[in-house]
């Protein structure tokens, strides 16, 4: 993709913004994107990467002991926060939810304090979270969630790696705590939104099609082609900057266009 368009303007110049997940897929992208357009990157992952990061933070988003270090290790002054690391359904369930929800949560209210006024927080939702309406029982549950709870919650709610249904799960109780804390950090300016891709070509696409199978296949063949890292990337960046002040608990769908199709499918119109 040209991104000429976008980095002449210097939309995230002299932003400072943390990447989770910076060293492959949408995070990957997502931080050289951010240096493209004037940012500094502060990068989050589990792998050591020099890449479109100007400092790194290795971290297990997993574990709370490795959160606080994490949160202590960050300077002030952030301007923006991407939550992009995530694990996919192929991982343990366990660990799926601890990364995917617990982690990201923990993470994110830990960090308040280290954020500038004005910042913005976007989440890295997924389609797969498109159901979350009918998951509200468990979803209201998970809401105080911690690290040691998780499979004690997951043999009451039956959330397990079947079918994908740990991930599934993950993203939507992530979409409905993205919309709820819409108006948590009003008073500061500080904003949280997410982004809901379809399927994308990173390296974790296969373990997708691998858990779904049929599933998978089906959403691959109704879009034209799966998205891409740089299809996504844009979209994040554009919720960090500062043209996106009054979107508050919004859920953007890039997607190729794969939710409308559920929806048109789902309600025959």
């Amino acid at each position: 993709m040209e991104y000429k368009q976008f980095f002449n303007n210097n939309m995230l110049k002299g932003k400072k913004i943390v990447v989770t997940g910076c060293s492959s897929g949408i995070g990957k992208e997502t931080a050289k994107l951010i240096k493209k357009m004037g940012g500094e990157v502060l990068g989050v992952d589990v792998n050591k990467t020099n890449d479109y990061v100007d400092e790194l933070y290795l971290a297990d988003l997993s574990d709370r002991r490795t959160i606080k270090s994490l949160i202590l290790a960050l300077p002030t002054g952030i301007d923006g926060l991407a939550n992009i690391a995530g694990v996919p359904p192929t991982a343990p369930a366990e660990k799926v939810l601890k990364v995917n929800l617990i982690g990201l949560k923990y993470f994110t209210e830990g960090i308040i304090t280290k954020l500038s006024n004005q910042s913005s927080i976007v989440n890295l939702a997924s389609l797969a979270g498109f159901g979350w309406a009918n998951s509200l029982e468990a979803i209201n549950a998970s809401n105080d969630l911690d690290f040691e709870d998780v499979e004690g919650f997951m043999r009451s709610y039956n959330i397990s790696n079947e079918g994908g249904r740990s991930y599934f799960f993950s993203k939507e109780a992530l979409i409905v705590w993205t919309m709820k804390n819409r108006w948590t950090w009003r008073d500061r300016g500080i904003r949280m939104n997410c982004v809901s891709p379809g399927p994308v070509e990173t390296p974790i696409l296969k373990d997708f099609i691998d858990t779904l199978g049929e599933r998978a296949a089906e959403d691959l063949s109704v879009n034209d082609r799966a998205g891409k890292p740089d299809d996504i990337a844009p979209v994040i960046c554009f919720l960090l900057s500062d043209l996106t002040h009054w979107f508050r608990g919004a859920n953007l769908t890039a997607d190729g266009g794969m939710s409308s199709h559920i929806l048109e499918t789902n309600n025959n119109f």
